[in-house]
């Protein structure tokens, strides 16, 4: 076994600035190749300390920022016009990137149509929510109201 620095974040091992315990040959031939992780040596505690204190400060500043997101976009109803039937059944189907391109455009912010939770795409008139993660610590509804157009 070896002991390494993460510089970046590894999915089920760790994030940036972690101290891990990792097998030799994953170490020499997956994480120190692709610039994921240093050997830990004697020196290298302070630098893992301060590599968490980014992270952690990071965290804190994206956390905020998402917090100031929902804010202002719980408050709203974001209305997307669309075709369709007599019976209120949608003439194709409202999916996240119709969302986020109508929430652009209503709201005035940018949001990531994958953040967006939708599980299967809108197909009825109405009004839907859609949980909205912009953070792992911040999950919010959006109203999205579907109309006739």
């Amino acid at each position: 076994m070896m002991r390494v620095v993460l510089r970046s974040d590894v999915p089920n091992l760790g994030k940036r600035g972690d101290m891990c315990d990792v097998a030799d040959g994953y170490a020499r031939n997956f994480l120190f190749p692709k610039g994921r992780a240093i050997p830990a040596s004697s020196g290298i505690a302070d630098q893992a300390a301060k590599m968490r204190r980014a992270r952690e400060t990071k965290n804190a500043h994206d956390r905020q920022i998402a917090e100031t997101v929902a804010r202002s976009l719980v408050q709203q109803v974001i209305h997307i016009p669309m075709r369709a039937g007599p019976e209120g059944k949608l003439f194709g189907s409202v999916t996240t990137a119709n969302i986020a391109d109508a929430i652009a455009e209503q709201a005035g912010l940018e949001i990531d149509r994958y953040r967006l939770q939708l599980p299967e795409p809108i197909k009825t008139l109405g009004t839907h929510e859609v949980p909205v993660r912009l953070h792992p610590e911040v999950e919010f509804p959006v109203t999205v109201e579907v109309v006739r157009a």
